[in-house]
């Protein structure tokens, strides 16, 4: 029975899709425990689409409920998170938005938690813990291309991705104490990390919504376009990446995630250890051989 596999401490990864999301019903007979990316893979609740063969576009697709993270969703993310993490393939950059183009998320799916016990509660937060640890840490860059609202955990997710493109008609807010929570997916620790501690707390304690242009202007946001033009503007840079040095770029998340949260000279350090990775490998050799020949560089990511 799903509550008795539920009110035990066993990793939640090993239960099965079934057992997963019988808690609202959700059917399905799957196991996934994949160890690369499968592009021809169909999910449920995200949309998933090579771009140049080296961009991936997912698209948070329930635009009947707002595209509200519900346990599948957070499953299926989580699982393709990971699945990147372990092997990005030709992948070299990421974009995720959302069905439509008034909302990107809005919040948790409150209806498929209504009537949750306690320990259903807590378990389908863990697939979002998860689904959130693995998206911080993936080690190609993901852009959020907010193409709409994004409150509680959509903004949340907006602010684990690498930076954010905005519509200039969206809206933000972190609304959990409303509901008698909290921000539990990386709201208290990123919110204050993107726009300082005094505003966040404002924000966070009053749970009110507040505009893209106040988002552009505290630095959350780094541009903000017409609602049709936010995912062509996050593929323009996304190629630009692309183009780049994979372990280049691999290396300079983790030194500026990890450096932040290090004393300055510690942080120095371990910049240098990153920067020390690169120094035996064929994209360096390639990078100013293709500099000194006046040429473009063609980087293999080895």
């Amino acid at each position: 029975m799903l509550i008795d596999r539920l009110n035990k401490k066993s990793p939640i990864f090993y239960l099965t899709w079934k057992d997963l999301t019988n808690i609202k019903s959700i059917k399905s007979n799957n196991t996934y425990h994949y160890k690369t990316i499968n592009l021809e893979k169909t999910y449920q609740t995200i949309t998933t689409q090579v771009i140049d063969q080296q961009i991936l576009l997912i698209t948070l697709n329930r635009p009947e409920v707002g595209n509200a993270l519900n346990t599948m969703m957070g499953q299926e993310l989580y699982e393709l998170w990971r699945d990147i993490t372990e092997d990005c393939g030709e992948m070299r950059c990421a974009i995720l938005t959302g069905t439509g183009n008034k909302i990107f998320c809005a919040v948790g799916d409150l209806k498929e938690r209504n009537g949750m016990t306690k320990i259903q509660w807590k378990r389908q937060h863990e697939i979002f813990e998860r689904h959130y640890w693995e998206m911080t840490d993936l080690p190609i860059p993901l852009i959020a291309a907010v193409n709409g609202h994004a409150y509680a955990g959509g903004l949340e997710m907006a602010l684990s991705c690498d930076f954010i493109y905005a519509s200039r008609t969206a809206r933000f807010a972190l609304t959990e104490v409303t509901l008698g929570i909290m921000p539990g997916a990386g709201g208290t620790q990123n919110l204050p990390r993107a726009i300082g501690e005094r505003r966040a707390k404002e924000i966070i304690l009053t749970g009110k919504p507040f505009s893209a242009e106040s988002a552009y202007e505290w630095g959350l946001v780094n541009y903000l376009f017409d609602a049709e033009q936010v995912l062509e503007e996050a593929l323009k840079t996304a190629r630009v990446i692309a183009k780049n040095a994979p372990l280049s770029i691999k290396q300079v998340k983790k030194s500026i995630r990890y450096g932040s949260q290090m004393e300055l000279k510690t942080a120095f350090r371990f910049e240098v250890e990153s920067y020390n990775h690169l120094i035996d490998t064929a994209d360096r050799i390639e990078g100013v051989e293709a500099f000194n020949e006046k040429r473009p560089a063609q980087f293999k990511g080895s």
